[in-house]
């Protein structure tokens, strides 16, 4: 498995409203993504969280955060 024990970094940066992370995390609980490690920085405007997920999952969970309402811009950082 070339992905076994490999975790990529994803950014979400999503306008600061109610309900984006729970909808992330609801998502990816759908969606069996484990988040390994998670931290959210906000302003009054804007969100910007960093997550860590198995790399096996990037992929779904790059589609699943484009999914999100008030998303502004995802990727893959590494």
């Amino acid at each position: 498995m070339p992905f076994f024990g490999k975790k990529h970094r994803l950014l979400h940066i999503h306008n600061n409203v109610p309900g984006v992370l729970s909808a992330i995390n609801r998502l990816f609980a759908e969606n069996g993504i484990n988040v390994s490690a998670q931290s959210l920085m906000t302003n009054a405007d804007i969100g910007y969280l960093v997550m860590d997920v198995d790399a096996a999952c990037s992929h779904v969970a790059l589609i699943k955060l484009r999914e999100i309402e008030d998303t502004i811009r995802t990727r893959v950082l590494f």
